[in-house]
């Protein structure tokens, strides 16, 4: 089966995917594309997958780079000529042509920017906790560093989790209204107590007020699309013992 590769308008005619689950060489509950180390996948079939990638971004699979996740708000810049293997960090930006930046998500928010007139791109991990950090802020400092204009920056933001499928805490509101307490327009009352929490607005949100007018959200849920999405929660959900990880890139 081919690779399914969904793209942002906002990006325009930068080289970018949202990978979704189907084609790879998976199987079982992985079955598909996937592209998580972490995972307990056989790691010489994600290297398969991720060589599909590599070649579907038309770069060497050694020019896939990734990252070791950690729910933070650190972004990395790359060295070519010295860059660890997985750094952990939740964010990577370049103005190097030919190295894709990507991210690894199963109900997160995978983040792709671009300036394409100045040269820069980036690729965020934005879980609520990196979103509420200050992921995608740093992300886009870090862009500005290497010459782009913040009012040039493009983002879209990938297949997440949406809120029909996002059921939090009281808790977990709080620990946002702290923060601000206009954050509250991010949930809807769920039921018994509970809330719906937006994660793709607020991403989005986050990305505009920190300059970013052109970013969106491509309307994907990985919750509601088993045959095309992993996600973590929906696993939880049916007592599956693990999840695999989609891939989104960026390459200039």
């Amino acid at each position: 089966m081919t690779l399914e590769i969904l793209t942002g308008e906002s990006l325009g005619n930068i080289r970018h995917g949202f990978f979704t689950r189907r084609g790879g060489a998976s199987s079982g509950i992985y079955s598909g594309l996937n592209c998580g180390y972490g995972s307990g996948d056989q790691s010489g079939v994600v290297s398969l997958n991720r060589s599909m990638v590599a070649e579907a971004m038309r770069v060497h699979s050694t020019n896939l780079l990734s990252l070791h996740q950690i729910h933070s708000s650190t972004v990395v810049t790359v060295d070519p000529d010295n860059f660890p293997v997985r750094p952990r960090a939740d964010a990577i930006v370049t103005d190097e042509p030919g190295i894709a930046l990507s991210v690894l998500t199963a109900d997160c928010a995978p983040v792709l920017l671009a300036d394409p007139d100045n040269g820069v791109i980036g690729a965020a991990h934005a879980g609520w906790r990196g979103a509420l950090d200050g992921v995608t802020d740093n992300t886009i400092d870090a862009m500005v560093a290497l010459g782009a204009n913040r009012d040039g920056i493009q983002a879209a933001v990938g297949p997440t989790i949406s809120q029909r499928n996002y059921e939090v805490s009281q808790e977990f509101m709080e620990t946002f209204l702290e923060e601000n307490p206009a954050y509250s327009m991010f949930f809807v009352n769920g039921r018994d107590g509970h809330y719906q929490f937006d994660l793709p607005s607020f991403v989005v949100a986050k990305l505009r007020t920190a300059g970013v007018d052109d970013a969106i959200w491509i309307g994907a849920c990985t919750y509601a699309e088993p045959d095309r999405f992993y996600s973590y929660r929906r696993s939880t959900h049916l007592k599956q013992p693990d999840y695999g990880r989609l891939i989104s890139a960026i390459v200039l």
